[in-house]
């Protein structure tokens, strides 16, 4: 998963978050390595083009699906292709069973798999790698341009299929090259979309440093802890955080953000919020409390994101969340048993759980 361009570490396996000789039991995450950038400048190496470059997404990551958002509310549909990994990722020496090749290739295989012909995986495009028939997993392209590369095998993928390379698979950078540099090919309606506006862009770098740090990898510091003391601090700075975010959405009268503006403050921290309660409050103990019945306008505006704007509901694939993070994370949930709650994944825009609703008569 993407990173921000924050800390570094060595290639531990797909699946180990946190080295053992780390005595501070702290997850730290890597740095992204491919940085290179779409341009519609002339000349440049990766020129923005029609039908170029394809993104390789898992709906179940939550940096993988800014990318998703991203790509849709800026109209790019037809301009960058797409292809979603199967929500299952496993460590090399783990046996992926429904894969039809012979056990002992199985075992030789990990990270993040594309689905397999005739497999049934919800998500549009969750199907086999269509730019590279011959690959099962996304590493195979990762080795394709390095076969000697050591880091993880991270969504969002950005490829250009006319080099053959990989171009970037830093999600916060990806999603500013579909910000601006397609539009002079877009139609003006997605062109004048301004997710970066000017006059709000200080305030939302510095939203996006403690939301990044705090909440969107706050959840994965609290999850992936190895010690009690890493857990008790990373938790309760993320609900500080969260209070944070409560906070300023009560002042802003919505329903964005920043008032009545989308930008980028709502897509990177939707991916996070929209995962609180189906996945983060069990599986990774970011239990004080839960979206739904502790910060209503934290869920007033995660729901109006959801059910009103295309571009975050039609991206937000909850099998793939659940399922991913309780079956794929066997250090944490060893028989890889997958909650049924809460129920439903997402309340309607007007409904509330009892308790809420109860508050308010």
């Amino acid at each position: 998963m993407a990173t921000d361009g924050k800390q570094s570490e060595g290639y531990q396996g797909i699946l180990h978050w946190v080295d053992p000789k780390d005595k501070s039991g702290e997850f730290k995450r890597q740095q992204s390595v491919f940085r290179d950038w779409i341009s519609k400048e002339p000349g440049a190496r990766f020129p923005a083009e029609k039908d170029r470059y394809h993104l390789y997404v898992s709906y179940a990551c939550p940096w993988a699906h800014r990318a998703l958002i991203v790509r849709k509310l800026k109209g790019l549909e037809d301009y960058i292709t797409f292809t979603s990994v199967h929500w299952e990722m496993l460590e090399k020496g783990q046996l992926i069973s429904s894969l039809s090749c012979p056990v002992e290739d199985a075992y030789d295989m990990a990270g993040w798999r594309f689905a397999t012909a005739g497999e049934d995986v919800p998500g549009e495009n969750t199907v086999p790698d269509p730019v590279h028939e011959q690959y099962s997993h996304l590493r195979d392209i990762y080795f394709e341009n390095n076969k000697d590369y050591r880091g993880r095998f991270t969504v969002p993928t950005l490829y250009d299929k006319k080099q053959k390379c990989i171009v970037n698979n830093e999600s916060s950078e990806i999603i500013r090259m579909f910000y601006r540099e397609f539009d002079h090919l877009l139609p003006e309606k997605y062109a004048k979309i301004d997710l970066l506006p000017s006059a709000l862009e200080n305030q939302i770098e510095e939203t996006n440093e403690w939301t990044y740090n705090d909440i969107n990898n706050g959840v994965y510091k609290s999850g992936f802890a190895t010690t009690q003391e890493a857990y008790d601090k990373n938790v309760k700075t993320l609900f500080k955080s969260l209070d944070h975010a409560e906070s300023d959405l009560a002042k802003s009268g919505g329903p964005f953000y920043f008032g009545d503006r989308m930008t980028e403050a709502d897509i990177r921290l939707y991916t996070t919020i929209i995962r609180f309660d189906p996945v983060y409050v069990q599986h990774f103990k970011c239990n004080i409390r839960d979206i739904r019945s502790g910060y209503p306008h934290l869920h007033k505006w995660m729901r109006n994101l959801y059910w009103n704007h295309e571009a975050y509901g039609s991206t937000t694939q909850f099998e793939h969340i659940k399922y991913h993070y309780t079956k794929s994370h066997k250090q944490i949930n060893q028989y890889s048993i997958t909650p049924v709650g809460p129920l439903p994944d997402i309340l309607p825009l007007e409904e509330e759980v009892p308790a809420v609703a109860a508050a308010k008569q």
